[in-house]
């Protein structure tokens, strides 16, 4: 079975909105206005996660921005996002241009929990915040990835919005990457 990842750049107050700046939101890009070192231990943790995850699952506008990006990119993590596999929730979505890409259309726990059954390995939801919420409410994620980029940005589309109960979460794993914490997170189902 397939277990779920979401992997999420967050701010220190839980935004996850238009961290490059490109969606016209006021306090977009603020993950280029942080000052501190390199990110090269960043990039290091995007292409080890590339690497071992099995498939992408994105909502449509993630996987719109994406694919008119990384298509026409070289190198390791250009190459492993180009030919892995690719699924998208959408409604909308008809003729999906990135190569591997299919396209789920039906209600989203179901599309979801089905894909888990017919995949052995990691699944990671990248970006696609509205998705992010369909899967945590009904409890389809298996593990939160955060890099928390140190700024309070006081408002913005939040990675926990309303959510029908209390989520249990247990520390799975932590470390600095560059000058920034990852958080790996597990539901603690059996609390």
């Amino acid at each position: 079975m397939g277990k779920i990842i979401i992997s999420e750049n967050v701010s220190l107050d839980g935004v996850i909105q238009d961290p490059t700046g490109e969606e016209g939101f006021r306090h977009g890009g603020w993950i280029g206005r942080i000052g501190g070192r390199g990110r090269d231990e960043a990039a290091s943790v995007a292409l080890e996660e590339a690497r071992d995850t099995e498939a992408m699952l994105l909502g449509r506008r993630s996987y719109e921005f994406l694919a008119a990006r990384w298509p026409s990119r070289a190198g390791d993590l250009a190459d492993r996002l180009n030919s892995k596999p690719k699924y998208v929730v959408s409604s909308t979505l008809r003729d999906p241009s990135w190569h591997n890409t299919t396209v789920l259309t039906g209600e989203v726990v179901s599309e979801v929990s089905a894909l888990k059954q017919r995949l052995a390995g990691d699944i990671v939801v990248a970006a696609s915040f509205e998705l992010v919420h369909a899967l945590l409410g009904p409890d389809l994620v298996d593990e939160l990835r955060l890099m928390i980029y140190p700024v309070v940005l006081g408002t913005g589309r939040r990675l926990f919005g309303e959510t029908s109960g209390t989520k249990l979460m247990r520390l799975a794993g932590q470390r600095t990457v560059d000058d920034l914490a990852f958080l790996t997170y597990e539901p603690a189902r059996d609390a």
